[in-house]
């Protein structure tokens, strides 16, 4: 047995003594049952501690793995310089793992490490580890922008590599729950707080992976939450291995959802076929693909074949003659989004019409979101199947004199100055909840502080396509 254990674990600083002076008794149960974990590793004495970490050096298109010698650590940034770690990183372990994903088509290595220090997604394990044993090493890695598969492949070489070296591996998936499960907490509250911590602790109680990697993606964007990736790599650490599951704990007073679990392998590696979810995503997720290809309107069918036709064959796409009246009589501005695994994969629109028709709008504007968006990589053939289309067809816009008459439920911004410059949010956007992020956001595109003089604000309403 390679991966002797894993834990699923959140890493408020404020369950540090140093950092609570107190508030740590109100997360008791957490408290005791990070406890637990220390206790159980001292118990299993691994070579290696795994850890992947949410604040730990991230990037879209690259799993970042420390590189070096060892690393070190503390709170300061919570106040607290006494408390830290300072860990011995197990090199080996990670040159292998580092060939093992380059060999397979992974993105992931040791480059581009921004800040040395340990996070303190990984500090917060390490207090209570740390305190009961000594002696192992440690690899850390940071999570990416890739799909839960390519998650869960990188813990399925963590696992692989544990084998080729003889390591005796304990996985740590780091990671806070919903960031929205209070009104007077630090993120607010939307009711899909609590729905998401629900659904995540009932897969971690009965090891149901699958449910780790299908999670909605919109569930997701609006709950706030920053360890499911984390858990989807420690899923994989565990591909094709019985495990006991156990939820030790979950809690959320300060509006932020702390859960702690346990797998204990209960039979070897590799002896559990049903185990093993790769192949079970792969066809839920192309199902759901299909179905969602399947409901398609004619706006978003004229967006795909646009992009299609220039990113596969580099020409124009030639309007249909069957498009329906409102998409060639009428001109109207019209953005064109772009998801791959539930996340932005591009986004260009007008704000008003610049084409003879509504259809050559969207045409050109899902070639630029796929091409032409300048936080993106162009699109390429292999990402088309991948692909998932928003189209917003835009109404007038309409000046307002103040943000009570916003809602960024119904209505998108546009947020501009006198000299030019302005930024525009769409509305009904995962994640955006509250007039002030809405304002934020279409600020920050534009360039534009909300204390300037002569900020004009404006809304409009869209029809969406999906």
């Amino acid at each position: 047995m390679s991966v002797v254990a894993a834990f699923a674990v959140p890493h408020p600083p404020l369950i540090v003594p140093g950092v609570g002076h107190g508030r740590e008794r109100d997360v008791a149960a957490t408290v005791a049952a990070y406890e637990e974990v220390a206790r159980r590793v001292a118990d299993l004495a691994p070579d290696t501690l795994v850890i992947s970490s949410p604040h730990t050096t991230s990037y879209l298109d690259y799993l970042h793995i420390s590189p070096g010698p060892g690393a070190r650590g503390d709170f300061a940034d919570f106040g607290d310089r006494a408390d830290g770690s300072e860990v011995i990183y197990d090199e080996e372990f990670v040159r292998e793992l580092a060939s093992a994903a380059e060999a397979v088509g992974i993105p992931a290595g040791t480059r581009g490490e921004r800040d040395a220090r340990l996070d303190w997604g990984v500090l917060v394990p390490l207090h209570f580890i740390q305190a009961r044993c000594r002696g192992f090493r440690v690899v850390r890695m940071g999570l990416a922008g890739f799909s839960p598969l390519e998650h869960y492949r990188l813990g399925t070489l963590v696992q692989q590599t544990a084998a080729r070296l003889g390591r005796r591996v304990v996985y740590v998936a780091s990671g806070d729950l919903s960031h929205k499960l209070a009104a007077d907490g630090p993120y607010g509250f939307v009711p899909d707080g609590p729905v998401f911590d629900e659904a995540v602790c009932d897969a971690l109680s009965t090891g149901d992976f699958l449910s780790l990697l299908a999670m909605d993606p919109g569930l997701c964007e609006r709950a706030a939450e920053c360890g499911l990736r984390s858990f989807q790599i420690m899923a994989g650490a565990l591909d094709g291995t019985p495990v006991r599951a156990e939820l030790l704990s979950h809690e959320g007073p300060f509006g932020v959802g702390y859960g702690v679990a346990a797998f204990t392998p209960c039979g070897p590696e590799g002896s559990d076929p049903a185990r093993r979810f790769e192949a079970a995503y792969r066809e839920l997720h192309e199902r759901q693909l299909a179905e969602t290809r399947s409901r398609e309107d004619a706006y978003v069918q004229l967006a795909r074949a646009s992009l299609e036709s220039h990113v596969r064959d580099g020409r124009q796409l030639e309007l249909p003659a069957d498009l329906p009246p409102e998409l060639t009589r009428r001109r109207a501005g019209a953005f064109v989004s772009l998801k791959k695994d539930g996340r932005l994969r591009g986004c260009i629109g007008t704000i008003a019409p610049t084409r003879t028709s509504l259809a050559e709008e969207i045409a050109a504007n899902a070639v630029s979101a796929g091409c032409h968006d300048p936080r993106f990589s162009p699109v390429t053939a292999d990402e088309l199947p991948e692909l998932v289309y928003d189209v917003d067809v835009l109404g007038e816009p309409e000046p307002v004199a103040d943000r009570s008459q916003l809602d960024p439920a119904r209505y998108g911004v546009i947020v501009s100055t006198p000299d030019g410059r302005r930024g525009l949010l769409l509305p009904a956007l995962d994640g955006v909840d509250t007039v002030d992020e809405q304002l934020q956001i279409a600020a920050r595109k534009g360039g534009i502080s909300l204390g300037e003089k002569d900020v004009r604000l404006e809304r409009f309403e869209v029809v969406r396509h999906l």
